[in-house]
């Protein structure tokens, strides 16, 4: 994709057919602090703040970059109300006594989570004692690497583990540091980007196991329902906005993590980011089933110790309706 220059009056245009489509504010300027990162496909939450539809929906929305691996600790003192981050994270956080209800799906990877591997490896047997840069229990990169392993006969315990989040993970592959790297986009394509250090031996096109859902403390979802619904309704008019203006929305999401709107483009592509329509068939289903999967994952890898005794209390459908 070639980038464009776009003047600002078509975006405003954009933005104000988006808003056009909102249902009348019903949440008052409503303060809501939401835990996220800069992974690619929590970018829309940044559109929808960059481009004021937070705002026009009557939300007063702050985004805090916090870890994946403190997301909940966040979530806990009530620094935050709601996070973004992967389906199995949730299931780890409600069955460790952190509560949180899934209230719209934001994305599904499709490639841009992955393992680096040096040029040498063939196959995941080749892993074995080897070191592996991936961020910490309970985060997405590590569910990742334990689902791969499991998939092919291994665990963790295979593996030697060096804890690095996703960015300094692939920065030390790139260097010479660590035999592979659990990473994600946009850190994934620098790898990509840097034959020489080594290849990617599988993404979530071969595992598909990485979706992200958005939820909030269940007190709060209770005292604020409006506004949740305003903030699903932000999420989904921000994807429209990508597809009535997507230079200038790459644009705005790619100056959030330092990327050009042609290289954000480029990052995007490895996802899917889930419009209502998606939104509805995932949750008549599929999260349900994956949250069991996933728990199984996670009893074996030593994230939760027990197998949730209900999964109903962990997601909340009626604002994607």
């Amino acid at each position: 994709m070639s980038r464009t220059v776009v003047k600002m009056a078509p975006l405003a245009a954009a933005v104000a057919c988006v808003a056009g489509l909102a249902a009348p504010a019903h949440a008052q300027e409503t303060k809501v602090a939401l835990g996220m990162s800069g992974w690619t496909g929590f970018a829309p939450l940044t559109l929808a703040d960059k481009a004021g539809i937070f705002k026009k929906n009557g939300l007063d929305v702050e985004l805090k970059m916090i870890p994946q691996k403190d997301r909940h600790l966040a979530l806990a003192s009530k620094a935050i109300q709601c996070a973004a981050t992967t389906v199995e994270t949730h299931v780890a956080w409600n069955t460790n006594g952190v509560p949180i209800v899934q209230i719209f799906q934001m994305d599904k990877s499709y490639g841009a989570d992955g393992l680096a591997v040096r040029n040498d490896v063939k196959g995941f047997a080749d892993l074995k004692g080897k070191t592996v840069g991936v961020s910490a229990p309970g985060t997405a990169p590590h569910f990742g690497l334990a689902w791969m392993l499991s998939k092919n006969g291994m665990s963790l315990k295979d593996v030697k583990i060096v804890s690095l989040e996703p960015q300094p993970a692939a920065q030390a592959f790139i260097s010479g540091q660590n035999d592979a790297a659990m990473t994600y986009e946009p850190y994934l394509s620098s790898v990509r980007a840097n034959p020489q250090a080594g290849k990617i031996l599988a993404t979530t096109l071969d595992y598909p196991m990485v979706m992200d859902t958005v939820g909030c403390d269940p007190a709060w979802l209770k005292a604020n329902p409006k506004a949740a619904q305003a903030m699903a309704n932000s999420y989904f008019q921000a994807l429209e906005m990508i597809k009535a203006d997507p230079a200038k929305s790459y644009e705005i999401m790619g100056s959030a993590v330092k990327q050009t709107g042609e290289a954000f483009g480029k990052s995007a592509s490895y996802l899917r980011w889930q419009d209502k329509a998606a939104n509805q068939k995932f949750f008549a289903g599929e999260l349900q089933q994956f949250m069991k999967d996933a728990a199984a994952i996670l009893l074996e890898s030593g994230v939760i110790r027990k197998l949730p005794d209900s999964y109903d209390a962990m997601y909340d459908a009626s604002f994607i309706k």
